[in-house]
């Protein structure tokens, strides 16, 4: 899969994500791909400016204006009294208006791919999505999207994603656990050009359970099993509280768990900010860098850019 273009979209205008932008870009000359950041120019000039960042922006109307080698931007309306303030709901339409703009341009541009910073999931999304996984996924009338926390030594991916735990057993089935890590083998040989091992945890304490009901033997293990006939390399399930000891985890490219912090918990102890966020399953590719609005840092310039520096040396370095 061939990218040609980066497509940043600013999300939440009053978090960190500019700051974390301009360290990245502050000493960059060249670019392998035509970068578009979409969001509102006057804002971020301001607030690079208040941080002491000088990084030239050319301001385009369409993708097709974009120059190479240059940080090219797309104007979205935001009216704003502070350079940073408090978050709250009065940035929704302008995020909603940031993400229309680019999935038109993503819908037009097929060898595009997507960044997007950080947003509030309580004011934003209001509880209509679990996340802007979901939110994305709508949007683009996608079937199904799958969860993917990526490093390249070892990553992780929920079968339930933003979802209170007393819901997620009700959440599981044979058929979701074995499409998921279809789709996830798949983006593994087709994207990056590689083979993936599976490891799969179970949902219940030592993978055991004095319920009647096991997730274990009902769902999980007939999963592994159709897998292992589609020819998957997929072996579990295995107990999470020693799973992710450095023998096992060295064994495995992706680690599948049941529920969000069963994985993210230990991937973001593993690697700190050294990993992103993938959806897989949507029209093109998405990435968000594994971190949160962080208001409390807003115009501190303390912030790290890891995630979105790995975010930008993981799309460059796709063929």
């Amino acid at each position: 899969m061939q990218i040609k273009n980066i497509i940043i979209v600013l999300g939440e205008p009053y978090s960190t994500f500019s700051e974390i932008i301009a360290k990245y870009f502050k000493n960059k000359k060249r670019f392998k791909k035509k970068i578009i950041i979409i969001g509102n120019i006057k804002l971020l000039k301001n607030q690079l400016s208040k941080l002491k960042y000088k990084i030239k922006l050319n301001h385009i109307n369409k993708l097709r204006d974009a120059k190479i080698n240059i940080l090219n931007m797309i104007d979205v309306n935001f009216g704003y009294d502070k350079i940073f303030d408090t978050i709250s709901t009065k940035s929704n339409k302008f995020i909603e208006n940031s993400f229309e703009k680019s999935l038109k341009l993503l819908k037009y541009n097929k060898k595009t791919a997507l960044i997007n910073g950080p947003i509030s999931k309580v004011n934003f999304l209001k509880k209509k999505y679990p996340g802007i996984t979901e939110y994305l996924s709508k949007k683009t009338k996608s079937k199904k999207e799958v969860m993917l926390i990526y490093n390249k030594k070892l990553s992780v991916s929920p079968i339930t994603t933003h979802m209170p735990l007393k819901y997620v057993s009700k959440n599981l089935s044979i058929k979701k656990i074995r499409e998921n890590i279809i789709l996830i083998n798949n983006f593994y040989k087709k994207v990056l050009k590689r083979d993936c091992k599976f490891a799969v945890l179970g949902l219940n304490p030592h993978c055991e359970t004095t319920d009647e009901y096991s997730e274990e033997d009902k769902i999980i293990k007939p999963a592994i099993k159709q897998l292992k006939n589609h020819k998957i390399n997929v072996n579990g399930p295995f107990s999470s509280d020693t799973f992710f000891l450095i023998k096992n985890i060295n064994k495995y490219d992706v680690v599948i768990g049941m529920y969000h912090d069963q994985v993210l918990t230990p991937i973001k102890t593993i690697f700190n900010f050294d990993a992103i966020n993938i959806t897989i399953g949507l029209p093109f590719i998405r990435i968000s860098p594994d971190h949160g609005p962080n208001s409390e840092m807003q115009g501190k310039n303390k912030s790290d850019p890891s995630s979105f520096i790995y975010a930008m040396n993981f799309i460059d370095g796709i063929k």
